[in-house]
């Protein structure tokens, strides 16, 4: 029932996207990545639910924990190395948005894998992770995982 915690991040393009932006829509916040199979596996029951309900005003906001954390960069030894697979990780993160069909626009990532400052915020330590947020932007539901659990919480607040 609190308030959802405002999101701020660089969208696929680079142009920061806010969750508030969202208000007056139920929202899915979904913490994914690009590597994690089961977020993978997931991803086709977010799909389903917001191409049945898009039009009743559901809407999806996904952030991605691709990109590379502290504990990854320390595997690098240039800044050159670090860039590299920072834009490997981007570019992974996007092929994995066309591949499994996420259309929906709300796609962003700071791009710091498990530092990631959207994660810390809804102090998400394992993906997938998913919070369901009402149309006055409070939250109405935490950790919805298939297509069956999505869609009955989805009824309520629509």
């Amino acid at each position: 029932g609190m308030v959802a915690p405002e999101l701020d991040f660089p969208g696929v393009d680079g142009k920061n996207i806010k969750v508030s932006s969202l208000r007056g829509k139920v929202v899915l916040i979904d913490f994914w990545a690009a590597w994690c199979k089961p977020c993978r596996a997931e991803n086709q029951n977010v799909v389903r639910a917001y191409n049945k309900y898009k039009s009743k005003g559901f809407e999806v906001f996904s952030v991605s924990l691709d990109g590379l954390d502290d504990r990854t960069k320390a595997r690098f030894s240039t800044e050159e190395q670090i860039q590299q697979q920072m834009d490997r990780s981007k570019d992974r993160w996007k092929q994995a948005i066309a591949a499994d069909g996420l259309t929906w626009p709300g796609h962003v990532s700071d791009l710091k894998k498990w530092n990631s400052a959207p994660a810390q915020t809804y102090g998400v330590s394992g993906i997938p992770r998913t919070f369901m947020i009402d149309r006055d932007g409070k939250i109405a539901a935490i950790g919805l995982r298939g297509a069956d659990a999505i869609e009955t919480e989805l009824l309520k607040l629509l």
